[in-house]
């Protein structure tokens, strides 16, 4: 599980809950290392066990063939009351990191593989995530 080596705070602020106030991102929406990439088109909070789960099926569909990018770190802390807790009494104890995703982050690059390996990969990888996605590949020079 991905967990930063260090913070600074130990609970952050909630934020905004409405994701169409913040538009689309604007750092990291294009590939920079592989060929295939994994574009969210839709925001949500990515959780750690979220993204390994995604990258243990990236691994394994790859297996040898193919190397990959995770683009991504879970860096915010999310809190949670114990259950049947009253309200009131102060927020909760940190539960683990989470990565705010918005529309047009590549979160995984694939590169050495086949087109319908790095797909598979990708497209399963998807699946694990709160986020919609599409597969982008990059655009070929002649």
């Amino acid at each position: 599980m991905l967990i930063p080596k260090k913070v600074k705070f130990r609970k952050w602020q909630t934020g905004r809950s409405n994701p169409k106030a913040r538009g689309a991102d604007t750092r990291g929406i294009k590939l920079a290392f592989g060929s295939y990439g994994l574009k969210s088109e839709s925001q949500a909070r990515v959780k750690s066990t979220q993204i390994e789960s995604a990258r243990k099926v990236i691994s394994r569909t790859l297996t040898k063939s193919g190397k990959y990018w995770v683009r991504i770190f879970p860096d915010r802390p999310y809190t949670a009351k114990a259950a049947e807790v009253g309200m009131g009494k102060g927020k909760g104890d940190p539960q683990g990191y989470c990565f705010d995703v918005f529309p047009g982050r590549i979160i995984f690059e694939v590169d050495g593989a086949e087109e319908k390996v790095a797909h598979e990969a990708l497209r399963k990888a998807g699946s694990k995530l709160p986020v919609k996605t599409k597969i982008v590949n990059r655009v070929r020079k002649q």
